[in-house]
């Protein structure tokens, strides 16, 4: 008897948990974690290495550290943003130390951990970098300086540090992805436009000392493919997403049917189950499976916006606006990649692409939007207290959460 009370405790706890969290962003990830494992079990039919079980294992961590997450006040995390900072730049120093480069990339950003398996640093720093910088924003709307000079310098050496430590490991890609997620926070929170043009025009100026100086000729070639037809430069630099094209056309608009794709079995695309695995949905899904990714990153992103718009203070929408912007930024440029329109430089389709690190971080992600949803009524009943409780003094006004001017 008091075995099935304890059962019947810990059910309602969780009915209790799940009523009070959002349902469809749940639903929405692992759907999108479904469907990615289904394309990674379909083209790991080519290999002998087993993407499917590392890729199930780095979900199942992540979903239950994600459900830890959302049961803790983002409030409280924001608040051990000194720890989260200093754990996440000791993580990104440790890769110049004890770092090791992994079959298919550039860069030394791997650390090989016991069991012969690796983690990459750059994906966990990401979501340390949304609590961080979320928590700098948050500071000076809240003392009204977001539109000061100071305050944006500031943000920017803020944001310089991954981006610099990152790309000094050779992964631009992951720079990139930190850069565009500290320009979307920051216009979101209210920084005035002409900080974005004054930036702008700068890194227009700086294209040929970036060409020349910074970019090595891989880099280049890169990029100089997108616009070449020499038979040459396809066969070397070109030939993935040549490959990666035709695997989509192939397909139609219902494809070859699931497990049935001759250049998947055949293993045409290098590196297919990884950055290129929207190939696999083109080829044997079609038109129709492409779509439904795409639309599954609307629907998520949606969801974001709407419980950033809930959130109950600056903090809160940051959060949300930064795992937006993480989500948005490498949907965007995976799939730029892929269908050519921009060079390959190794980002992942978020819950798609075949990674540990990725799968189980971006749960991470979901577990703090989550924190965000359950608590956004904390301050507001906390703000009520105090109203009633000084019933003479007139209340000051939040400060304004907008996007810039």
């Amino acid at each position: 008897m008091e075995g099935y009370c304890i059962i019947s405790d810990i059910l309602t706890y969780i009915k209790d948990y799940f009523k009070k969290t959002d349902k469809l962003l749940w639903l929405l990830s692992m759907i999108a974690s479904v469907y990615g494992c289904f394309l990674i079990a379909s083209q790991q039919r080519a290999g002998d290495v087993n993407f499917l079980k590392t890729q199930i294992l780095a979900i199942v961590i992540g979903y239950i550290a994600a459900i830890v997450i959302s049961c803790i006040d983002y409030k409280f995390i924001a608040r051990c943003w000194w720890l989260i900072a200093g754990v996440g730049l000791a993580l990104t120093m440790s890769v110049f130390f004890i770092g090791i480069q992994v079959a298919g990339t550039d860069d030394v950003g791997w650390i090989k951990l016991p069991g012969g398996m690796t983690f990459q640093p750059s994906e966990l720093t990401k979501i340390f970098f949304i609590v961080t910088f979320s928590k700098h924003l948050s500071f000076l709307v809240e003392k009204e300086r977001m539109t000061s000079f100071f305050g944006v310098v500031t943000l920017a050496i803020h944001a310089a540090i991954p981006i610099g430590l990152i790309h000094l490991q050779g992964d631009d890609g992951a720079a990139l992805v930190f850069a565009c997620m500290f320009l979307i926070m920051s216009f979101a929170a209210g920084m005035q436009l002409r900080y974005f043009i004054a930036l702008f025009i700068a890194l227009g100026a700086a294209v040929p000392f970036v060409w020349s100086k910074m970019m090595n000729s891989d880099q280049q070639n890169r990029l100089a493919v997108l616009f070449s037809s020499d038979d040459e430069m396809m066969r070397t630099y070109g030939w993935q997403q040549y490959q990666g094209k035709v695997s989509i056309a192939s397909g139609g608009l219902f494809g070859k049917g699931y497990m049935s794709g001759p250049r998947v079995e055949k293993e045409v695309v290098p590196y297919q189950e990884n950055d290129f695995i929207f190939t696999v949905a083109g080829e044997e899904l079609g038109y129709i499976g492409c779509v439904a990714i795409i639309l599954l990153f609307i629907l998520i992103m949606l969801r974001i916006i709407r419980i950033s718009a809930a959130a109950s203070g600056p903090l809160g929408k940051s959060i949300c606006i930064g795992y937006f912007a993480l989500l948005s930024t490498q949907m965007t440029i995976n799939l730029g990649m892929v269908l050519g329109l921009l060079p390959v430089i190794g980002i992942t389709l978020p819950f798609f692409s075949s990674g540990g690190s990725s799968a189980a971080c971006l749960y991470l992600g979901v577990g703090l939007v989550q924190s965000v949803y359950m608590h956004r009524e904390d301050e507001k009943e906390k703000g009520v207290r105090v109203e009633i409780s000084s019933p003479g003094r007139r209340k000051k006004p939040a400060p304004r959460f907008s996007a810039g001017k």
